[in-house]
């Protein structure tokens, strides 16, 4: 049979999983009744919940005789380590452009990096018939974006059409008749080039892993392209890292191959198929998993480094073990090592003392999709302020910087310019109009971002959209400051009152409201100044002969500000924590004991 191999790439919400879901749908994957998840790709809770894709998946659909298996990637540069990797594993992408928003940072990102691979793409616009559309615009900055990524003459060749995902069509001509996607199915066949391996078939098996799975029943699974030869059940294997030592010989239990959505087990592997194998217990992503008479491994795209690092801890608080089950440091290692072997852009080290782990990643949002899972699952953990990473090069410190693409209501964006260029060291290099909008490029240090959303948030009324992508290293720009305000601590365990916290509005924001449980050293405020104040949310209403205690309980408290999960990492600061539990996400001081806090203090000042 035919083969094709694509990857599906494009900016967050460009609607990418609803065209797989329509492929799908369109080339008789489905049964006529089979009922079907919307976005049926996006498997993981998250995922459905936030709207985007964390993991990369594979799918197959058949058309007119050719199998073309599809890979949906994420858009989010936090999960660009998978976007690389599989890039490597595909012959062709299909590049989706909303047609009113144009090109994206993320699609950049992506992007570049299919160029560089030397895949040539082809551009879909999708949502045409949105009412701002304009898609004779983002075709040109499609081939603007494509000449600055240094694509070569076939490349800036590209074949395009215009699509709606969700209504199902894709057309060459804007006005043409958008009846089906046969138009998409029949150019991916005609413009991507079937599998090279194929003539390798009478070599031995060979195949570079590039995700990795688990399945409860069957164990650790290793996805990738059949580099070379073919492969049955059964066989042994030698698993080699990418400098081309033996991690471990093993026995294939079973081979795995995309059909529709779901994994079908397979008697033989062709040279050029996409397929899971099953069976190892060491091997990893980016190892070349080879016959036996092989000794040197494929080549493997490196994996970027970390930016940014957070302390995962045990949750030691007076409220510790009252929501989770998992508790123990133990446990928390054995989860985390599990995440680091699936997850290759996350690195794990103990820290002394064997209570907390740093835990290095790309992103805030790399970091607080992993807490959220850890938390859905039952752990207590105790969280610190995300640090960024430096690096030494020839005795200089060199700190990551990210590009970040603004785009705003025209009022709002001096009060974005100011706070990007001023306090957060940021240099602006692109500024444009249209319409009533405003898009801003600027360069800014990850430090300078950590923290910023929310205020971004703020400052644009809810209407701005902020995406940022790694750019580069550069020299560290000296210190930026953090959070201006100060906190309002708990200075007593128990039940927080309503009269106490209607007493403590004037000094600031509450965090929490009446018949919360609080502790000493717990944050339950912000306070209007910039230093930090001990209060007592216990205390009641005294009572006297002259009134009834009840006739004072109605005081009406402001609504406390709730924080999510990223919003509270974002928002403590050095010598703070984020303690998370199933049930809650509070924030406390990292030592309790007020004179452990100014003994602390002094020593660091």
């Amino acid at each position: 049979m035919d083969l094709r191999n694509i990857a599906i790439i494009a900016h967050v919400d460009h609607g990418k999983t609803t065209l797989v879901d329509e492929l799908l749908k369109q080339s008789g994957a489905f049964r006529e009744n089979q009922s079907v998840a919307e976005r049926a790709m996006d498997s993981n809770d998250l995922e459905r919940e936030r709207g985007i894709t964390i993991l990369a998946k594979a799918t197959s659909v058949e058309w007119n005789g050719t199998r073309i298996n599809i890979v949906d990637t994420p858009g989010h540069a936090d999960f660009g380590g998978e976007v690389e990797r599989i890039l490597s594993m595909v012959d062709g992408v299909v590049l989706l452009v909303d047609a009113a928003e144009g090109p994206m940072p993320q699609t950049k990102f992506v992007t570049s990096k299919a160029l560089a691979l030397g895949l040539r793409p082809i551009v879909v616009l999708n949502k045409v018939d949105k009412p701002d559309a304009e898609p004779d615009r983002a075709l040109d900055e499609v081939f603007d974006l494509f000449a600055t990524l240094d694509a070569d003459d076939e490349q800036l060749d590209f074949p395009s059409l215009y699509a709606s995902g969700r209504s199902g069509w894709a057309d060459t001509e804007l006005d043409g008749p958008r009846k089906d996607l046969s138009a998409l199915f029949d150019l991916v066949v005609k413009h991507v080039p079937a599998p090279k391996q194929l003539e390798n078939s009478d070599q031995p098996f060979r195949m570079l892993a590039t995700t990795l799975g688990a399945d409860p029943f069957i164990g650790r699974m290793l996805t990738g392209r059949v580099e070379s030869g073919t492969l049955k059940t059964g066989a042994t294997l030698n698993a080699l890292t990418r400098e081309g030592d033996r991690v471990e010989q093993f026995r294939v239990s079973k081979i795995l191959a995309f059909r529709g959505l779901a994994q079908q087990p397979i008697e033989e592997a062709e040279a050029g198929d996409i397929v899971s194998i099953a069976g190892m217990t060491k091997a990893t992503v980016a190892d070349t998993l080879a016959d036996p008479s092989i000794d040197a491994p494929l080549p493997a795209q490196p994996i970027d480094p970390p930016t940014i690092t957070v302390t995962f801890g045990i949750n030691d608080s007076p409220l510790a073990g009252r929501d989770g089950k998992k508790v123990q440091s133990r446990v928390i290692r054995d989860r985390l090592m599990k995440e680091a072997e699936s997850n290759v852009a996350i690195k794990i080290t103990d820290t002394p003392g064997g209570e907390a782990f740093e835990v290095a990643g790309r992103g805030e949002l790399q970091m607080g999709v992993l807490i959220e899972n850890m938390r859905r699952e039952g752990f207590e953990l105790s969280i610190s302020r995300p640090q960024v990473l430096f690096r030494e090069e020839n005795g200089e410190k060199l700190e990551p910087i990210e590009e970040v693409t603004i785009d705003v209501d025209d009022e709002f964006s001096g009060a974005v310019i100011e706070k990007l260029t001023g306090a957060r060291k940021g240099d602006l290099q692109d500024m444009r109009q249209n319409g009533g909008k405003t898009r801003i490029v600027a360069h800014v240090p990850s430090r300078g971002l950590i923290g910023y959303h929310g205020e971004f948030l703020t400052d644009t009324r809810g209407t701005g959209v902020l995406n940022r992508v790694f750019h580069d290293w550069a020299p560290y720009k000296g210190a930026i400051p953090g959070r201006r305000a100060g906190v309002l601590i708990s200075m007593e365990d128990g039940e927080a009152v309503a009269y106490a916290l209607w007493n403590l509005e004037e000094r600031g924001k509450m965090f929490i409201g009446a018949q919360a449980k609080v502790y000493q050293g717990m944050i339950i405020g912000e306070h209007s100044r910039d230093n930090d104040l001990e209060v007592n949310p216990l205390k009641g209403k005294k009572l006297t002969n002259v009134r009834a205690s009840g006739s004072d309980e109605a005081v009406r408290l402001t609504t406390p500000v709730q924080f999510s999960l990223e919003e509270a990492i974002a928002y403590i600061d050095d010598d703070e924590l984020v303690e998370v539990t199933p049930n809650a996400v509070r924030l406390r001081k990292r030592f309790l004991d007020p004179h452990e806090r100014k003994r602390q203090a002094r020593a660091a000042g």
